[in-house]
Protein backbone atom coordinates (compact mmCIF):
# COMPACT_ATOMS: atom_id res chain seq x y z
CA UNK A 1 0.00 0.00 0.00
CA UNK A 2 1.31 3.20 -0.83
CA UNK A 3 2.22 6.52 1.85
CA UNK A 4 -0.90 8.88 2.16
CA UNK A 5 0.73 12.33 0.25
CA UNK A 6 -3.16 13.30 0.42
CA UNK A 7 -3.76 12.99 4.29
CA UNK A 8 -7.28 11.64 3.35
CA UNK A 9 -7.72 11.20 7.15
CA UNK A 10 -7.39 15.26 8.17
CA UNK A 11 -9.21 15.99 5.08
CA UNK A 12 -12.34 13.58 6.50
CA UNK A 13 -11.95 15.09 10.33
CA UNK A 14 -12.12 18.44 9.26
CA UNK A 15 -14.94 18.17 6.59
CA UNK A 16 -16.99 16.43 9.84
CA UNK A 17 -15.57 18.89 11.80
CA UNK A 18 -17.27 21.50 9.51
CA UNK A 19 -20.90 19.71 10.36
CA UNK A 20 -20.41 21.04 14.43
CA UNK A 21 -19.32 24.96 12.62
CA UNK A 22 -22.26 24.72 10.54
CA UNK A 23 -24.62 23.99 13.53
CA UNK A 24 -23.23 26.19 16.29
CA UNK A 25 -23.18 29.22 13.45
CA UNK A 26 -26.82 28.32 12.66
CA UNK A 27 -27.64 28.37 16.64
CA UNK A 28 -25.57 31.49 17.11
CA UNK A 29 -27.19 33.18 14.83
CA UNK A 30 -30.53 32.34 16.07
CA UNK A 31 -29.87 32.47 20.06
CA UNK A 32 -31.76 28.97 20.65
CA UNK A 33 -31.48 25.34 19.28
CA UNK A 34 -34.54 24.17 16.80
CA UNK A 35 -36.84 21.54 18.05
CA UNK A 36 -35.57 19.00 20.76
CA UNK A 37 -32.07 19.70 20.01
CA UNK A 38 -29.55 19.77 22.25
CA UNK A 39 -25.53 18.79 22.17
CA UNK A 40 -23.00 16.86 24.15
CA UNK A 41 -19.83 18.57 23.22
CA UNK A 42 -16.37 16.28 24.85
CA UNK A 43 -13.11 18.78 24.42
CA UNK A 44 -9.69 18.37 25.26
CA UNK A 45 -8.94 20.80 28.40
CA UNK A 46 -5.72 21.22 27.35
CA UNK A 47 -5.53 21.18 24.06
CA UNK A 48 -3.83 24.30 22.34
CA UNK A 49 -6.10 27.35 21.91
CA UNK A 50 -9.09 25.51 24.97
CA UNK A 51 -9.63 28.78 27.31
CA UNK A 52 -11.68 27.73 30.34
CA UNK A 53 -11.43 29.13 34.26
CA UNK A 54 -8.86 27.40 36.46
CA UNK A 55 -11.26 26.15 38.70
CA UNK A 56 -12.58 24.19 35.58
CA UNK A 57 -9.52 23.12 34.58
CA UNK A 58 -8.49 21.71 37.76
CA UNK A 59 -11.37 19.64 38.02
CA UNK A 60 -11.40 18.52 34.41
CA UNK A 61 -7.76 18.10 33.63
CA UNK A 62 -8.18 16.36 30.83
CA UNK A 63 -11.27 16.22 29.42
CA UNK A 64 -14.93 17.76 30.11
CA UNK A 65 -18.47 17.22 28.38
CA UNK A 66 -20.33 20.63 27.91
CA UNK A 67 -24.27 20.29 27.46
CA UNK A 68 -25.72 23.16 25.13
CA UNK A 69 -29.30 22.91 25.92
CA UNK A 70 -31.88 25.60 27.39
CA UNK A 71 -28.87 28.22 29.10
CA UNK A 72 -26.51 29.82 26.89
CA UNK A 73 -25.29 33.03 25.77
CA UNK A 74 -22.61 34.93 23.83
CA UNK A 75 -21.86 32.04 21.43
CA UNK A 76 -19.88 33.33 18.64
CA UNK A 77 -18.31 30.67 16.03
CA UNK A 78 -15.04 31.29 13.79
CA UNK A 79 -13.64 28.95 11.56
CA UNK A 80 -11.01 27.40 14.03
CA UNK A 81 -13.41 27.98 17.36
CA UNK A 82 -16.20 28.70 19.10
CA UNK A 83 -16.73 30.50 22.38
CA UNK A 84 -19.62 30.29 24.63
CA UNK A 85 -21.22 30.84 27.81
CA UNK A 86 -22.81 28.61 30.31
CA UNK A 87 -23.52 28.02 33.71
CA UNK A 88 -21.80 25.81 36.33
CA UNK A 89 -23.09 24.77 39.86
CA UNK A 90 -25.15 28.49 39.00
CA UNK A 91 -21.55 30.04 38.20
CA UNK A 92 -21.35 32.20 35.03
CA UNK A 93 -18.07 30.48 32.58
CA UNK A 94 -16.94 31.90 29.42
CA UNK A 95 -15.34 28.84 27.78
CA UNK A 96 -13.73 28.97 24.33
CA UNK A 97 -12.83 25.41 22.15
CA UNK A 98 -11.27 25.07 18.98
CA UNK A 99 -12.81 22.61 16.38
CA UNK A 100 -9.35 20.75 16.92
CA UNK A 101 -10.14 20.11 20.53
CA UNK A 102 -13.43 18.28 19.95
CA UNK A 103 -13.23 14.23 20.72
CA UNK A 104 -17.07 14.25 20.67
CA UNK A 105 -20.06 15.62 19.39
CA UNK A 106 -23.54 14.17 20.12
CA UNK A 107 -27.16 15.53 19.51
CA UNK A 108 -29.57 12.93 21.68
CA UNK A 109 -32.81 14.19 20.06
CA UNK A 110 -31.96 12.46 16.57
CA UNK A 111 -29.06 9.81 17.82
CA UNK A 112 -26.02 12.04 15.96
CA UNK A 113 -22.80 11.33 16.74
CA UNK A 114 -19.57 12.07 16.09
CA UNK A 115 -16.38 10.81 17.67
CA UNK A 116 -12.90 12.28 16.50
CA UNK A 117 -9.70 10.38 17.93
CA UNK A 118 -7.91 13.21 19.45
CA UNK A 119 -4.84 12.04 21.48
CA UNK A 120 -4.47 13.22 25.38
CA UNK A 121 -1.22 15.41 25.94
CA UNK A 122 0.55 12.19 27.28
CA UNK A 123 -1.05 9.72 24.62
CA UNK A 124 1.61 9.06 21.33
CA UNK A 125 0.63 10.80 18.49
CA UNK A 126 -0.87 8.22 16.37
CA UNK A 127 -2.90 8.63 13.04
CA UNK A 128 -6.28 10.24 13.75
CA UNK A 129 -9.45 8.63 13.19
CA UNK A 130 -13.12 9.78 12.80
CA UNK A 131 -16.12 7.44 13.14
CA UNK A 132 -19.93 8.33 13.14
CA UNK A 133 -21.94 5.70 15.07
CA UNK A 134 -25.63 4.49 14.86
CA UNK A 135 -26.84 4.82 17.95
CA UNK A 136 -27.14 0.93 18.66
CA UNK A 137 -23.27 1.53 19.05
CA UNK A 138 -23.01 4.57 20.94
CA UNK A 139 -23.24 4.53 25.08
CA UNK A 140 -26.21 7.25 26.42
CA UNK A 141 -24.35 9.99 27.90
CA UNK A 142 -24.34 8.89 31.47
CA UNK A 143 -22.51 6.20 30.19
CA UNK A 144 -20.07 7.04 27.79
CA UNK A 145 -17.19 7.39 29.94
CA UNK A 146 -17.77 3.71 31.56
CA UNK A 147 -18.43 2.47 28.30
CA UNK A 148 -15.48 3.50 26.64
CA UNK A 149 -12.97 2.29 29.37
CA UNK A 150 -9.59 1.36 27.53
CA UNK A 151 -11.45 -0.26 24.76
CA UNK A 152 -10.60 1.17 20.97
CA UNK A 153 -14.19 1.20 18.61
CA UNK A 154 -13.26 -0.15 15.47
CA UNK A 155 -13.84 2.12 12.94
CA UNK A 156 -16.23 2.01 9.82
CA UNK A 157 -16.43 2.89 6.45
CA UNK A 158 -19.45 5.16 5.23
CA UNK A 159 -20.44 5.77 2.22
CA UNK A 160 -20.50 9.76 0.63
CA UNK A 161 -23.78 8.40 -1.42
CA UNK A 162 -25.75 7.91 1.07
CA UNK A 163 -25.90 11.61 2.04
CA UNK A 164 -26.34 13.14 -1.45
CA UNK A 165 -29.32 13.99 -2.77
CA UNK A 166 -31.04 11.53 -5.22
CA UNK A 167 -31.67 12.72 -8.52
Amino acid sequence: MGHDHIRYDILAQDALRSVIRKVLTEVAATARLPGDHHFFITFLTGAPGVRISQHLKSKYAEQMTIVIQHQFWDLKVTDSQFEIGLSFSDTPEKLVIPFNAIRGFYDPSVNFELEFDVPLADEEETEAEITAYPLEAVAKPEDAEAAKGDEKKEGSVVSLDAFRKKQ
